[in-house]
């Protein structure tokens, strides 16, 4: 299977499913010398584990993360780091009964269709629980970006209105890149926009992006959508407002870059729906087992780790694009 590695030059490879023995992932482009422990992880897996927010699934992982690679005395070693959660409370005969149907909203046709076989317990790959993977990149990322006074935070939005009986609801996200400098993210096809957009739509739940005024723009006249520059108390430019979202041109302007993910309603719904069997036989489904009602709350920090990540890589990129920046660096003493 390829396209489970993330980044070029901070590189994130997610592995494992949702009822196997584990997951993990292989961090790979951190410098040697960050401090780095399990708990510092931790901390970010706490927020995405299940029964860490409201309309949570009741199953119970504790997803207590075990650092296997690259970091020796506290310190990282700038060898690929390895991180890996054990599952404890997988019940895959909860969906034994579905091994042969389509659940609708769910990559269980598509899966089938391009590989010609499917894990049927919890989707597979195709999980909420691959994201474990990628929130534990993202804690290594938010460390670095720490280090430069850069700060990612996500937080859900939305309201989250009474739900139907056995039914889900979806929601909004919305994630603030704060301390980015000018400059960051490449002209043409590495926009910072771009990347991030890619970087979030590739979690399962995640339909729609929209950097600062998104679809907005489209009913608004020049006039409205521009800002006008200007120097601050310190003689720094910035934008007097921030319609752009904190990108111009596929860069960052300095600015805060806002950026908002539309999470669909969890697909995993007790509600009978209609569907076909692997054959092709008209049925109807009621899907059992544990799950969210909504995603969104647990999204929220999956949504900060691809952000961090994506800046976090686009900045390596960012070290070469100058050559006074380059003689800097490798000036002799």
């Amino acid at each position: 299977m390829a396209g489970s590695t993330f980044g070029k030059n901070f590189t994130v490879t997610t592995w494992g499913e949702s009822h196997g023995k584990a997951l993990g992932a292989v961090i790979d482009g951190c410098p040697a010398g960050l401090s780095l422990s399990e708990a510092a992880i931790q901390e970010y897996l706490d927020r995405r584990r299940p029964g860490s927010a409201p309309l949570s699934t009741p199953r119970k992982e504790s997803d207590q993360c075990e650092i296997l690679s690259g970091v020796f005395e506290g310190k990282t070693t700038g060898t690929p780091i390895s991180v890996m959660v054990r599952n404890t409370d997988q019940i895959s005969k909860d969906y034994s009964a579905i091994a042969s149907l389509y659940r609708p909203g769910h990559a269980d046709y598509t899966f089938d269709a391009k590989y010609g076989f499917r894990d049927y317990r919890g989707g597979g790959r195709s999980s909420g629980r691959e994201t474990i993977g990628r929130v534990m990149g993202g804690a290594v990322a938010a460390l670095i970006l720490k280090e430069l006074g850069i700060k990612v935070h996500a937080i859900v939005t939305s309201d989250l209105f009474e739900v139907p009986a056995q039914d889900s609801i979806g929601g909004v996200i919305t994630c603030t890149i704060k301390g980015l400098p000018a400059g960051i993210g490449e002209p043409v096809f590495s926009k910072l926009d771009a990347r991030l957009c890619e970087a979030c739509m590739s979690i399962g739940a995640v339909k729609a992006i929209e950097i600062g005024d998104g679809i907005k723009v489209a009913s608004m006249k020049g006039s409205e959508n521009n800002d006008a520059f200007a120097v601050d108390q310190s003689g720094n430019i910035i934008t007097k407002t921030n319609h752009c979202g904190g990108i111009l041109g596929g860069m960052s302007t300095g600015g805060d870059v806002i950026l908002k993910a539309y999470v669909k309603p969890t697909p995993s719904i007790s509600l009978e729906q209609e569907t076909v069997t692997r054959e092709g036989t008209p049925t109807t489904i009621s899907v059992g087992g544990r799950h969210d009602i909504c995603i969104a709350p647990r999204a929220a920090v999956v949504v900060e780790a691809m952000c961090a990540m994506t800046v976090l890589d686009l900045l390596y990129e960012n070290m070469h694009a100058r050559m006074d920046r380059i003689l800097d660096f490798y000036a002799k003493d």
